[in-house]
C-alpha cells in the first residue's frame, strides 16, 4: 500500500525534528492546498537549484504554506532515471523555510513530484 511505503520509506519524505508524523500524514492527505508549484523539466542542474531557492523565498514572502515542485520522472533522461528526484530533496532539506515534503499523489505528480509544507509565517501588511 502506497500510504503505508511512504510512512515507512524515509526516501520519501522528509519531516524537520519536532514536526511530528501526523503533520506527513495530512500533507500526503491534501490538508494543505496547493497554493503554487514549479515545474523544473527541462532545468540543469545549477539552473534547478537557482529556480528552487528563488520560488522557496518568494513562496516564503507571499505568505505561502504548501507548494509543489515538479522535478521530473526521468523519462526524458538518459538511461530514464531522474536527474534532479535526489537533488531536489537534497536542496530543500538544506532550506530554513522548509519544515516537511512528502511524494506527491498520482493525481498530483506521484513519483515526479514533491508536496512541500513551509513554516507558517504571517503575510506582510
Amino acid at each position: 500500500d502506497v500510504t503505508t511505503l511512504l510512512d515507512t520509506d524515509d526516501t520519501l519524505s522528509y519531516r524537520r525534528p519536532g514536526i511530528g508524523a501526523d503533520v506527513l500524514g495530512r500533507l500526503r492527505r491534501g490538508h494543505w492546498a496547493i497554493q503554487r508549484h514549479l515545474d523544473l523539466h527541462g532545468l540543469r542542474r545549477d539552473a534547478a537549484r537557482d529556480a528552487l531557492a528563488e520560488f522557496v523565498r518568494q513562496a516564503e514572502r507571499d505568505g505561502l504554506r504548501c507548494v509543489r515542485i515538479v522535478h521530473g520522472k526521468g523519462n526524458g533522461s538518459p538511461g530514464r532515471e531522474p536527474v534532479l528526484k535526489d537533488k531536489v530533496k537534497r536542496w530543500l532539506v538544506q532550506k530554513n523555510q522548509v519544515i516537511a515534503f512528502t511524494q506527491a499523489s498520482a493525481a498530483d505528480g506521484g513519483h515526479g513530484a514533491l508536496l512541500v509544507l513551509l513554516r507558517g509565517s504571517p503575510r506582510p501588511r
